[in-house]
């Protein structure tokens, strides 16, 4: 179940935790006047329907696939909460994957997290990611830049940040991490013309989500203090897409 990897693994979970007191993606709240220049600021990624649209802070990823992949044809399918709860409650209490995400318990946790970015501003989506039909895997997309993540890097206006959690065991260990991975980037930058880079912020300790990263095109910016970790600040320049 656990997250992002290129081996057995841990995950890359979201900076700050939506139960508890730490300070979450979510809590960082805007001034609706302030939100509504972000949206007219964003060109349209085309038509979305009520299941696909989340918000014009990230547009609709349902639209952006299938990505390819060494690994096989990837869809974000955007999660609701009555058809997946179970399952990305099953992923996130398995201990690997609880020891980055912090999200083991009842369902209730997961639907807690699950239910802020779906009741939000838009800034931060939830998504599947289905291998080739199957649901294998967990995305969160985010707007980094309007995120506290902000507040600890030298954020860039519509810097899009990635989580990650890979569900089943059989598919960890693989390069099948590493495959997603860098087919999601090239999906957020392909389809957000503005966003200059994909960010993430793996847990320094989480060896093998952060080689993950790096075997995706991702490159090591920085170690970064966060509130409940230490991380390794991860960039994939849109400049050098083609080069790593």
């Amino acid at each position: 179940m656990p997250p992002t990897d290129a081996s057995t693994d841990t995950g890359a979970g979201p900076t700050h935790q939506l139960a508890g007191s730490v300070e979450d993606t979510l809590d960082l709240r805007l001034p609706e006047e302030l939100l509504a220049l972000f949206r007219e600021d964003e060109p349209s990624d085309g038509p979305a329907d009520a299941d696909t649209a989340v918000g014009d802070l990230l547009g609709a990823p349902a639209d952006w696939g299938p990505a390819t992949s060494p690994a096989g044809a990837l869809h974000l399918v955007p999660v609701r909460i009555e058809r997946d709860l179970a399952l990305i409650s099953r992923w996130m209490n398995d201990p690997a994957v609880a020891a980055f995400w912090k999200l083991a318990g009842p369902d209730l946790v997961t639907a807690a997290h699950l239910r802020a970015q779906l009741d939000g501003d838009g800034r931060s989506v939830p998504c599947l990611g289905v291998l080739d039909g199957i649901p294998m895997s967990y995305f969160e997309l985010y707007r980094a830049d309007l995120d506290p993540l902000a507040r600890h890097y030298p954020a860039r206006p519509h810097d899009i940040g990635i989580h990650l959690l890979i569900g089943g065991v059989a598919d960890r260990g693989r390069g099948v991490g590493s495959a997603l991975l860098r087919a999601v980037a090239d999906l957020v930058l392909g389809n957000r013309p503005r966003c200059a880079r994909v960010i993430a912020e793996p847990d320094l300790r989480n060896t093998p989500s952060v080689s993950a990263f790096l075997s995706a095109g991702f490159r090591f910016s920085a170690e970064v203090d966060l509130p409940d970790k230490r991380a390794a600040l991860m960039v994939r320049d849109r400049a050098l897409r083609n080069l790593l």
